[in-house]
């Protein structure tokens, strides 16, 4: 859903912005109401003529200055459209998930040599990209994801709301994460964690919030399952939330256990609400919180290890304090989205400007 955030922050900015997405996709359905002009195109399969048949004439009626993707297989799509047209306008790619394929066939080094840049949104997934994909470095740009800092800002939302809801007590310490159901995501690890914590603490809680990605309650009811084996009676399990800054106040300690992630959008919402956090030392967790400062690093897919980190919290409200203040300085420097959509901008301008005559 980050596509529709960006084209919103544009919108505001006065770049006037289309959307060409699958029909009656999730994001097809989450921008009908938004206002956003839309080009929703029947879609199944990488290679489509039909549809890149349409996807040309909608370029050419619509005189677009550039196109820009959130996801590499439309690529396969749009570079037969733009060829179709003979376009030379710019196209970017925004690689939001690494891959572990080796791209670099003929056919797909005929693929990527149409785009003009791709944005990597981490260290990792740059490196990903130089490894897997027939790109050079001068081609990639290093962009993060960004957070709304004035959305996720502790000053303005109630941070009572979500403890008092679960009738949290002020002498307890609530330990959260914030993730979808799915396997790599950790929740394994913070609920083993959770059961060697209330070996030493008798005033913990700990909460789960997130709902199962589609084709996977399978895996969600195994960790609920997990948790009922492993005895613990107090972890709360919420589903899905919308109010994740009201959420994310009620916790004293954020944690983000996840094995491999690209970015980890909740792990800078959280800190954007000044919260401590425990984290892998793993991917694109290490853009964002740095040891020591803003967070502990706990060894990847360690229990034992995260134990040890959020024990390191638990004992010290000061390193609590501490850490939160840090985490905010850092997700309104260097991931605030306003930030983040005026360098898009910037891409953009520089790009137009080089396709126009002088």
């Amino acid at each position: 859903m980050f596509t529709i955030t960006a084209i919103k922050q544009l919108l505001k900015r006065n770049v006037s912005v289309e959307l060409l997405c699958i029909k009656e996709s999730r994001i097809h359905i989450e921008a009908s109401n938004s206002g956003i002009i839309l080009h929703p195109i029947k879609i199944s399969g990488y290679i489509h003529p039909f549809s890149a048949l349409k996807i040309a004439s909608i370029i050419r009626r619509s005189n677009y200055d550039l196109v820009h993707t959130q996801a590499s297989k439309d690529l396969w799509l749009l570079v037969p459209a733009l060829n179709l047209l003979g376009s030379k306008i710019p196209l970017i790619l925004t690689k939001q998930v690494g891959s572990y394929i080796v791209k670099k066939d003929k056919l797909h080094r005929w693929i990527y040599n149409r785009v003009t840049y791709a944005l990597a949104i981490s260290n990792v997934i740059k490196k990903n990209l130089l490894d897997t994909c027939p790109l050079t470095e001068e081609k990639i740009i290093l962009l993060h994801n960004g957070i709304d800092t004035e959305k996720f800002n502790a000053n303005k939302v109630d941070i009572k709301k979500f403890r008092n809801e679960y009738k949290i007590k002020e002498s307890e310490t609530l330990i959260g994460m914030l993730a979808r159901f799915s396997p790599g995501k950790g929740h394994e690890e913070f609920l083993s964690a959770a059961k060697i914590l209330n070996g030493k603490y008798n005033t913990l809680k700990f909460v789960i919030v997130g709902e199962a990605s589609r084709g996977e309650n399978s895996y969600a009811d195994k960790i609920k399952k997990l948790s009922n084996d492993l005895g613990l009676s107090n972890v709360i399990f919420t589903g899905y939330r919308a109010d994740t800054p009201e959420v994310l106040g009620g916790m004293d300690i954020f944690v983000f256990p996840s094995h491999n992630e690209a970015f980890g959008i909740a792990l800078a919402e959280a800190m954007a609400m000044g919260k401590p956090s425990v984290c892998s030392n793993a991917d694109g967790v290490l853009d964002i919180a740095v040891e020591g400062e803003t967070s502990f690093l706990f060894e990847n897919k360690n229990a034992d290890s995260l134990a040890q980190k959020i024990e390191m919290l638990i004992d010290s409200p000061k390193t609590r304090q501490d850490f939160g203040i840090e985490a905010r300085k850092r997700a309104v420097e260097y991931f605030e989205l306003g930030k983040l959509t005026e360098r898009v901008i910037e891409i953009y301008n520089s790009l137009v400007r080089k396709g126009r005559p002088a």
